[in-house]
């Protein structure tokens, strides 16, 4: 088994909906995303899967979530933002073009992360 990694990072804010605490109020993180793809062969060329495609994959969400307050997302319009929900919100967008994705791991500090692992 061949396990691929790609990472990125994003800047957002955003603020937890009854939450008793400081995450109640609006602050920003420096968002670290690490995305894990799977592969049991290689294709022709000797790769698992072409680094250039999984970090365009991973590019279009960075774009989309960068400088955003995340809360007014049509995707957490709802549901909180979480690093838990974003990492699985990384995770569909990227199986909607890949069924190598593994798992994706949402950083919100240097020392904090959520990962969402594809159910097997």
């Amino acid at each position: 088994m061949y396990e691929i990694a790609i990472e990125d990072s994003f800047d957002a804010a955003h603020c937890l909906r009854n939450y008793q605490g400081n995450c109640q109020r609006l602050h920003g993180h420096t968002y670290k995303v690490v995305v894990r793809f799977h592969a049991g062969s290689l294709d022709d060329m000797g790769m698992a899967i072409d680094f250039r495609k999984a970090k365009s994959m991973l590019k279009s969400i960075i774009d989309y979530m960068d400088h955003r307050y995340i809360n007014e997302l049509p995707e957490f319009s709802i549901q909180n933002p979480t690093a838990e929900n974003i990492a699985k919100f990384f995770f569909d967008r990227i199986a909607s073009e890949s069924e190598m994705v593994h798992s994706v791991s949402v950083w919100e500090t240097p020392t904090s992360c959520a990962t969402y692992v594809r159910e097997e």
